[in-house]
């Protein structure tokens, strides 16, 4: 099928969760809801290996990879309020979990290298990798190259054979499933004395599809395991779907004749990747602006959690407003993204945008517009919606993940989608949209991650107010006819070309203010009373 283009309900404005990272919770609990089918609900013993060089290795407890994989092998939706009582659940259920620590070589800061035993003394082997943002990639089972993305339905022949039965493997497969009108892709690959023979299909393979299949490659070779998977992204993928532009350059190309606002071309892109209508696609972003509202809501009520650096400030903004430098968009933007972290950290419901850790800075910022300025919901979801379309861009020229490019592909990302988020809101065309995330973008290059006390709180609430003035600041420009001097393309690739030269420990491991006395200080004061 190859490389599907990003799709903003996928990539971009999601994964709706509980929990302090997208990456490492929403991705974990993927990552385990994948492995759960495979296993088919029987999962009885399951070690998960990180590498000693990535960031899971230091951050797996304290950003909620724990509780995002135990959630996801025992098939509990993060949404559920129960979720941070994972270790109870997983007590309860009598599967055995452990992870291990090894220099092993992954290529991947994310990367997951899974051995998991069945109730029937079955061994399945799973490598997987959390791309960003909650995306997950699976990347080998039982030792072949395999790539599922959890946008399909998938099915798995594994069978006795090296590579030099590739092609005849192919060959037999293509054969027996001409009749499977749903097929997407079919591929082969080869690992040390087996094969995988993987079909992607739209909806899942019947009876007799199945049986077809099996029975044509049983034939020729011992059939070892078949393993299905259903899909677990909001937005499913189909072969031959070709949206009309990926990148700004071509977006710019494609409206030149057309003059379209942003929010429209960003309804058409998804409308057109998602194969449904652009009324569906609108209603979806409503949901989604609807459960930021309410977390922005939750934390402006104030919240309660114990397990948490930072408390209640958002209403400070309100309490001590005489003390303040005058300016209600920019008090009400700090006051927004405040309860919307807060909420995160109080475990409420929130929408990774892009990600979990950056959640705060779009919502926040385009929900405080809404409130000073008097707009409408409707104009908060157009400014979502263009938001969404530099997230696209974004995600097909860079990445999400903090672990790969630093902070800069969080907060600072979300700064650049907050700025066109903004720009639409104020009635400016898609190219003032476009300009102000590039001028935002270019302010934000080389932001670390470096979180104190391995938590997803400090200094991430300021990095997410940070990017919120910063998206402000940006659009005035823009619309004061300010020039953006480097294109939005080439700022993004020069983005990830940095981030990609970052020190490692300056990449959501164990750096800067992460390891300051103080951050010692707290982190040890955290796990104290967890005991």
């Amino acid at each position: 099928m190859g490389k599907q283009a990003p799709s903003i309900f996928n990539d971009v404005i999601g994964p709706v969760m509980r929990g302090p990272s997208s990456s490492h919770v929403a991705g974990a609990a993927r990552i385990g809801d994948l492995l759960r089918q495979l296993a088919e609900n029987q999962l009885k013993k399951v070690t998960v290996d990180f590498d000693i060089n990535g960031s899971l290795a230091e951050s797996h407890e304290g950003h909620g990879t724990d509780m995002g994989f135990a959630c996801g092998i025992l098939g509990i939706p993060l949404t559920e309020p129960c979720v941070d009582r994972y270790q109870n659940l997983m007590e309860e259920s009598g599967i055995e979990l452990q992870y291990r620590i090894y220099d092993y070589g992954a290529e991947h800061p994310n990367h997951y290298r899974i051995c998991a035993m069945t109730n029937a003394a079955d061994t399945i082997r799973m490598d997987a990798v959390s791309t960003g943002g909650g995306m997950i990639e699976v990347t080998a089972l039982e030792g072949c190259p395999v790539s599922a993305l959890g946008d399909t339905y998938e099915t798995f022949f594994l069978i006795s054979a090296d590579e030099t039965s590739i092609p005849e493997a192919t060959r037999v497969t293509e054969e027996a499933a001409k009749e499977i009108s749903s097929l997407e892709n079919l591929t082969v690959t080869a690992g040390e004395g087996i094969c995988a023979v993987n079909l992607k299909t739209s909806s899942a393979m019947t009876e007799n599809e199945h049986a077809a299949v099996e029975h044509s490659l049983s034939a020729k070779w011992n059939i070892k395991k078949v393993y299905c998977m259903t899909p677990i992204l909001p937005t499913h993928s189909s072969a031959g779907k070709s949206v009309p532009f990926k990148t700004a350059s071509e977006l710019l190309s494609y409206n030149e004749d057309k003059n379209l606002p942003l929010w429209k071309l960003a309804v058409l892109y998804e409308s057109i990747r998602g194969n449904t209508t652009e009324e569906h696609v609108i209603a979806q972003m409503h949901e989604l602006v609807e459960i930021m509202s309410r977390a922005a809501a939750e934390g402006l009520a104030g919240t309660e959690y114990a397990d948490r650096i930072l408390h209640v400030q958002a209403n400070k903004m309100q309490e001590k407003q005489e003390k303040l430098v005058p300016g209600s968009v920019v008090n009400d933007i700090i006051k927004y993204i405040t309860a919307i972290m807060e909420a995160k950290s109080a475990m409420k419901v929130i929408v990774a945008a892009p990600t979990a850790g950056s959640c705060g800075c779009l919502p926040g910022t385009l929900l405080a517009l809404e409130h000073s300025l008097g707009l409408s919901r409707e104009d908060t979801v157009r400014g979502m919606f263009a938001a969404g379309m530099i997230g696209i861009i974004f995600a097909e020229l860079a990445t999400f993940a903090a672990e790969v490019g630093g902070c800069q592909m969080e907060c600072g990302a979300g700064s650049g989608m907050a700025a066109a988020g903004i720009t639409q809101m104020m009635g400016g065309t898609a190219k003032e949209c476009i300009d102000a995330a590039s001028v935002a973008l270019q302010g934000l290059t080389g932001l670390a991650c470096d979180p104190v006390a391995n938590r997803v709180e400090v200094p991430c609430l300021n990095k997410n107010i940070v990017g919120g003035m910063n998206a402000l600041s940006s659009t005035n420009m823009i619309l004061a006819g300010f020039d953006r001097v480097i294109p939005l393309d080439e700022t993004i690739r020069a983005m990830l070309d940095i981030g990609l030269k970052l020190p490692l420990e300056l990449r959501c491991t164990f750096g800067g203010l992460g390891k300051t006395e103080t951050s010692l200080r707290i982190r040890k004061e955290l796990e104290l009373r967890r005991k």
